[in-house]
């Protein structure tokens, strides 16, 4: 079994910054692609962004500039820098590792809050 778990979600003000973290353990090597996902009620899940074991990166065009995917020592961790917070961010945000047969193993999520 993989499981996933996500850090630092909580409530920031506009403009401000937030570090998502997400470990990955179990049964998986320590090469998969990796990335983060968010969704908010009546909408549709969407990649926020995705990094490769080779450390390449992509994201979505809502987030460019101000969000930055990485990896943190151990290749199934990785790191969301968030900043220059808007309250369109708000939303919960997921880990999810890819593993070689396929399989997308998804964290339960964080919640993230962009309001004064």
């Amino acid at each position: 079994q993989v499981q996933l778990v996500e850090f630092g979600g909580g409530l920031v003000q506009p403009g401000g910054s937030l570090r998502l973290s997400c470990v990955a353990s179990g049964s998986i090597s320590s090469s998969n692609p990796m990335g983060w996902y968010r969704q908010t009620p009546g909408k549709q899940r969407e990649l926020v962004a995705a990094i490769t074991p080779g450390g390449r990166t992509n994201s979505a065009d809502s987030v460019k500039g101000r969000f930055t995917i990485s990896r943190n020592g151990a290749k199934n961790t990785v790191l969301l820098q968030m900043t220059s917070l808007k309250p369109a961010d708000t939303a919960v945000y997921y880990c999810t590792l890819v593993a070689p047969w396929g399989h997308e193993y998804w964290g339960r999520g964080t919640q993230v809050i962009v309001s004064s």
